[in-house]
């Protein structure tokens, strides 16, 4: 009987903070881990306050290379050029000062160092969470010339991997449409979350766990603080159950609406965004009250809406227990984590009709799907609120469902098995000239961008 095979594996991730992106990262590489995988991590920044548990306990071994060299943005702008840079710089440090064989490389994100890995001898499989062409705007002529080399390099080097695997069949889809020249549909790989995790009791006596115990039944959002989120809709469909008289003022007084999510105080967007909500809040007449990382202070009772700037553990544990549903506001998601996370934790979900969300969640067994506007939002709100769907019933049907498709061991299984017939596969040993060419062609026309601006 052959022994089986020990595969040495890199990851190489750009910010391992908190998020749907870092958490697949992580639980894969500990999942290959504990199947006696050697794995280690690479990436561009790590901070141990704003992290996943298993990347500062030494349960992975983490690489950081260039932290300090190459900066975020060149005075807030052309952050995709320094995201591309920086990955460049952790790639060379890794093949240049570790010099370490690898038999496969798992990249995420960004793709711009695909070609580099290649040269290593190792195989490289890209994990497409969703094409980064589509997730910035595009407001200026100038963004619109910069961008569109970007555009070119990001289809080339994804096109370079061995292997690309999306998170969902509408991430396969959107992939086709987007990289037309790019011939080979990816293959689909859900999400897994660690079940364990989310089997925790509530520690009632954490502090960080009783300065959000309240009476009040909660109305519950998880996001990153975002624009893209959508989590504005969330607030205005609070305020509309009040405004449109769909629950009685006691029953209103008796709600809490808590948002909850990942926030990084180095990134403009994660401050301004809580900002600009807080403002919508009180625009809307209702009392809020934030707490940031680390905070003790106790949430007033009187208060409506709560910030919970990045939520550790244990108060995710209470929220999920202690909610009446979750609202889920991004519209075209391309897969979101935090819909199987709820449905696990037997809370039923409130998501948009479209992207990821359609695949995970079983309308009106494990949840209810309907249109990105306040009112439809406030009425999927007020029916659990005036039990017209059976909260219990509704939560059961969401763990099986949960149990059955987005087990961490199936997502494991499957990766391994994806990674093993990898490397078994010569047919895919050899990259074509064309592509090196077109891509320098492009990388010359961003140096000619950044040299005339």
């Amino acid at each position: 009987m052959s022994l089986p095979q020990i595969l040495k594996v890199a990851f190489v991730h750009p910010d391992l903070g908190i998020g749907g992106a870092e958490r697949l990262v992580v639980d894969a590489a500990v999942g290959l881990q504990t199947k006696g995988h050697k794995v280690v991590v690479y990436t561009s920044h790590h901070d141990p306050t704003h992290c996943f548990e298993e990347t500062r306990n030494g349960t992975l071994e983490v690489r950081i290379r260039g932290n300090y060299i190459i900066p975020r943005t060149f005075f807030g702008s052309l952050y995709i050029i320094c995201a591309i840079l920086r990955q460049i710089h952790l790639t060379l440090s890794m093949i240049v000062w570790d010099r370490t064989k690898y038999d496969v490389i798992f990249v995420d994100q960004l793709s711009a160092s695909v070609p580099l890995l290649r040269l290593t001898g190792a195989k490289v499989l890209f994990y497409c969470h969703f094409p980064d062409k589509l997730l910035t705007q595009r407001e200026s002529l100038i963004k619109k010339l910069y961008r569109y080399p970007v555009d070119i390099i990001e289809e080339l080097t994804t096109g370079m991997a061995n292997c690309v695997v999306v998170n969902s069949k509408y991430t396969a889809n959107i992939f086709c449409e987007s990289f037309p020249h790019i011939k080979h549909t990816p293959q689909v790989l859900y999400p897994g979350i660690h079940f364990d995790s989310y089997d925790k009791k509530v520690n009632l006596k954490d502090k960080s766990v009783e300065i959000l115990k309240t009476p009040k039944k909660i109305v519950l959002s998880i996001n990153r603080f975002e624009r893209k989120k959508n989590i504005v809709l969330a607030i205005h469909s609070f305020a509309k159950l009040r405004d449109d008289n769909l629950v009685s003022a006691n029953q209103f007084n008796n709600l809490r609406l808590v948002i909850a999510g990942g926030y990084d105080y180095r990134v403009q967007e994660n401050v301004d965004h809580h900002i600009e909500l807080n403002q919508e809040a009180l625009q809307l007449e209702l009392k809020t009250f934030t707490l940031m990382p680390g905070s003790t202070e106790l949430v007033p009772e009187n208060v409506q809406v709560i910030f919970i700037c990045s939520f550790n553990e244990s108060q995710r544990t209470y929220l999920l227990s202690k909610a009446l549903c979750l609202l889920y506001t991004p519209s075209n998601e391309h897969f979101g984590i935090v819909p199987v996370e709820a449905m696990y934790a037997r809370l039923p979900v409130i998501a948009i009709n479209n992207g990821g969300p359609k695949e995970t969640i079983k309308d009106r067994i494990t949840g209810l799907l309907c249109s990105s506007t306040p009112m439809t939002f406030s009425r999927a709100m007020a029916s659990f609120i005036n039990g017209e769907y059976d909260h219990d019933d509704m939560g059961d049907q969401g763990r099986k469902h949960v149990q059955k498709l987005f087990s961490l061991e199936t997502f494991v299984n499957t990766l391994e098995e994806i990674l093993l017939r990898l490397t078994k596969d010569s047919s895919l040993s050899l990259l074509n000239p064309l592509l090196w060419l077109s891509l320098a062609i492009s990388l010359y026309y961003i140096y000619r961008y950044l040299y005339v601006f």
